[in-house]
């Protein structure tokens, strides 16, 4: 090989390597995606005082329950999803409904008329839009054959019986293929507090014995697999106590 071409067969090397440094568009794309999602979900939980929110005891609604003898076939969750929600404009990919448990389970939020509160999604996290003094719902629908457990919580309290919320609290059960709302803080066996969105000061949470204003601003949901459902059912006799302004002075 003379020298002339050994210089040419460098000089193509050396170029091949340069291009092979060099960012695919994909590449880029998934990149900037990255710092997009990342500033978003940096903006959205920066939230100014004024337009943090907590959930109220709002008006009574009249709904029946009942308590039933089911088994979860595991102690460990299939899923469970935190929304954080707050009197803002939020950033990110707004969707009607957050998908659980790779599509079991189908989440959302309404209103009075069971129209869907946009929630606003940020790679793994949820955020909801609240208004001060407005009532909603969670909603769920169950996609499968299969009965689930649902545990929910609002601000840290777990709203059937008004304790400090846990995942080993029992839930509302979400049968084969049919569809859950959960409209308030229960009161009895026939009737809820419905949520409504309030000051953090004014929220169950900062005036219950079990809760606390820290904690406001925070929806969750623990879902479990219940083994078949039995015949056998019988009242439930725990609920949620009525809040107290003052838990402190007793």
């Amino acid at each position: 090989m003379n020298k002339i071409s050994y210089l040419l067969c460098i000089l193509l090397c050396l170029f091949l390597a340069a291009c092979s440094k060099k960012e695919s568009p994909s590449d880029v794309s998934h990149s900037e995606a990255t710092t997009t999602d990342a500033a978003a979900e940096a903006a959205n939980n920066d939230v100014a005082a004024d337009e943090k929110l907590g959930t109220k005891w709002g008006d009574e609604i009249s709904s029946h329950t009942t308590e039933v003898d089911l088994k979860r076939k595991s102690d460990t969750p299939l899923a469970e999803v935190l929304v954080q929600y707050a009197d803002k404009n939020y950033k990110g990919k707004s969707v009607n409904a957050i998908s659980i448990a790779g599509g079991k389970v189908s989440f959302s939020v309404v209103d009075d008329r069971g129209n869907s509160i946009p929630i606003y999604r940020v790679g793994q996290s949820y955020y909801l839009e609240g208004r001060e003094g407005r009532s909603y719902q969670l909603q769920y629908e169950n996609n499968t054959s299969k009965t689930f457990e649902i545990v929910a919580s609002v601000d840290g309290v777990d709203v059937i019986n008004g304790s400090t919320a846990s995942r080993g609290n029992s839930g509302y059960v979400l049968n084969a293929h049919d569809s859950l709302r959960i409209e308030g803080f229960r009161k009895s066996a026939d009737a809820v507090a419905s949520f409504t969105f309030s000051k953090p000061e004014d929220s169950y949470a900062a005036n219950s014995d079990n809760g606390s204003i820290q904690n406001a601003g925070i929806i969750g949901t623990v879902v479990y697999e219940l083994e078949a459902p039995k015949d056998e059912a019988k009242p439930v006799n725990k609920y949620a106590p009525a809040p107290n302004a003052f838990p402190a002075d007793r």
